[in-house]
């Protein structure tokens, strides 16, 4: 499936700052199942852009705009290829347990394994996990138990934005009883990592599909978990849409938690106070073989000169020098 992504943030802020230092997460991953075909960030003001691989391997782009100004335009544009998960098997054999026990998982993915940031165990997820029966899941075979929990998770919460913020803990979801795709991750990381699952967060797209039974807001970014099993590497599971993760989600980072891989990251110089506004478009190219218009917009608004360009193929040799 061939998408084409764009995503657009802007701040503006209430007086003139004085300087704007940004990180960005917004280039999708390469890997076997996705192929990144384009990728251009526009910065206005205009900025030289830079790039390192943070610790868990995710592209970072960052920029400096020394000037004073009223407003911060980001936009991102890529067109990725994915291709379908592999189908799993209806169960693995319970010493799959004992091979999650093994010091070469423990030590290999020991950063997925504590609580960390949003995803710690609380008593209202002590709560939530009695009140929903998650302990009885963990009888069964690790694949069985994390999709019964993916399951569990997706009937138990209601998906409603603007009840949580991006740094809520989780108890504001639970408490409430509804939350967002990333309320939704971090609880079911929480869960996994306290059954001893090496288990990450994802942030990235999906081109939802609505009238098949998504529920994730179609003009947003969207989070789910990938779970680390022995016998099957990494699989994802969006516990948001009770759906494994497949060609219509498209992965840009993976970390801890929300905290290590936000969309953006920075600070300002100056008194004023600032406004957010973001909107996410995914869409399925029409046709494979034919350029996305918006790369030929790009293109044309490159030429005239008002804005710098930063293409992932070009500056792909840089995050090699992890820059800071």
């Amino acid at each position: 499936m061939l998408l084409e992504i764009r995503h657009r943030t802007e701040f503006h802020y209430s007086a003139m700052v004085r300087e704007s230092v940004m990180e960005i997460w917004m280039q999708p991953q390469r890997s076997h199942r996705q192929r990144l075909v384009s990728f251009e960030l526009e910065i206005d003001p205009a900025a030289q852009l830079f790039s390192y691989a943070d610790a868990f391997d995710n592209a970072v782009y960052h920029f400096d705009v020394p000037q004073p100004h009223d407003r911060l335009k980001i936009h991102a544009r890529c067109a990725v290829e994915t291709e379908p998960m592999d189908a799993l098997p209806e169960r693995l054999d319970k010493g799959e347990w004992d091979r999650l026990r093994s010091e070469f998982v423990r030590g290999e993915w020991f950063d997925f394994l504590g609580p960390h940031g949003y995803a710690v165990q609380t008593e209202a997820l002590e709560a939530f996990s009695k009140t929903h029966g998650i302990e009885a899941l963990r009888h069964d075979d690790p694949l069985s138990a994390v999709l019964a929990l993916n399951q569990a998770i997706y009937g138990a919460l209601e998906y409603q934005p603007g009840v949580t913020e991006a740094d809520s803990p989780i108890d504001h979801a639970l408490m409430a009883g509804r939350g967002v795709c990333q309320d939704f991750a971090h609880i079911m990381i929480a869960i996994c990592r306290s059954w001893g699952l090496p288990t990450r967060y994802v942030s990235g797209y999906l081109f939802t599909d609505q009238s098949g039974g998504d529920r994730s807001d179609p003009d947003a970014t969207h989070a789910w978990v990938e779970v680390f099993l022995p016998s099957l590497r990494w699989v994802g599971f969006d516990p948001t849409n009770n759906a494994l993760a497949g060609e219509r989600h498209v992965i840009v980072a993976t970390g801890r938690d929300y905290g290590d891989v936000p969309p953006t990251r920075g600070v300002f110089k100056g008194d004023a106070d600032s406004e957010l506004s973001v909107g996410v478009s995914v869409r399925q190219a029409r046709v494979a073989t034919s350029e996305p218009e918006f790369l030929r917009m790009g293109r044309a608004a490159t030429s005239a000169g008002r804005r710098r360009h930063a293409s992932a193929l070009a500056l792909d040799h840089q995050l090699q020098q992890q820059q800071q």
